[in-house]
């Protein structure tokens, strides 16, 4: 059974427009946020039709934080590497190592990496709430991705946390897919048990992160040259 879900009002983001994606350690709990906030959207795993501007806006606001962490050390490492908080999502622990094991390697141009709040580009969150899982950005450069108690004993919950981080990557969602691909979320039913992206959705990772990330690491080091100035 579909769980009934809602997006927010489209996100008024333009390509590498958020400030830094540190964890949204501020934003309010899921059960206290309005539904009028006009500066937030969630990215539901189960969703709307409506979720492709908070997609957008998680990965670029993730983008942007990995190229300015980048640019204030040029001369480290050469992999371009997401970190992440999962401090508070204690529960899904194993789903979220296990996610990124599944995406680290699926994919060789980006890599996951366990953080802690003060360096993550985005975090997880768990909690009960009837739109279900989702990712979440605020708007602000803050975003993080919320698993659903009820949703995670619906679906099986290795899928439910590694399509949601396929958001963070920049997938989009296709729930008119197969179980065979796993940005499909809950189209296919709570049966489909399937984690790991398919051939498509990996290339797609590979390339948004050999051609997406250079302009936006650019443009950091512009703006950190210029502050040095």
């Amino acid at each position: 059974m579909r769980m009934p879900l809602s997006a927010l009002a489209a996100l008024g983001v333009t390509a590498l427009g958020l400030a830094t994606a540190a964890p949204a350690a501020a934003a309010p709990a899921p059960e206290a946020r309005s539904q009028s906030s006009a500066q937030a959207q969630w990215a539901a795993y189960d969703g709307s039709s409506e979720e492709a501007a908070a997609n957008e806006a998680f990965f670029e606001a993730v983008v942007r934080s990995v190229a300015e962490k980048r640019a204030a050390s040029p001369f480290g490492a050469q992999a371009v590497t997401v970190v992440y908080d999962a401090s508070r999502a204690p529960s899904f622990a194993s789903q979220i190592a296990r996610s990124t094991q599944i995406w680290n390697s699926s994919v060789s141009n980006v890599k996951l990496a366990a953080g802690s709040a003060s360096n993550a580009d985005f975090s997880y969150r768990e909690g009960n709430d009837a739109r279900g899982s989702y990712a979440y950005t605020d708007g602000h450069g803050g975003g993080y991705i919320f698993l659903d108690y009820a949703q995670n004993r619906t679906y099986d919950s290795t899928r439910v946390t590694a399509h949601e981080t396929g958001h963070v990557l920049g997938l989009p969602d296709r729930y008119s897919g197969p179980c065979s691909e796993l940005m499909s979320g809950g189209g296919p039913g709570p049966s489909c048990t399937n984690a790991y992206p398919n051939a498509t959705e990996r290339a797609r990772v590979n390339q948004l992160w050999a051609n997406g990330f250079a302009p936006a690491l650019d443009k950091a080091l512009a703006k950190a040259g210029q502050s040095l100035e």
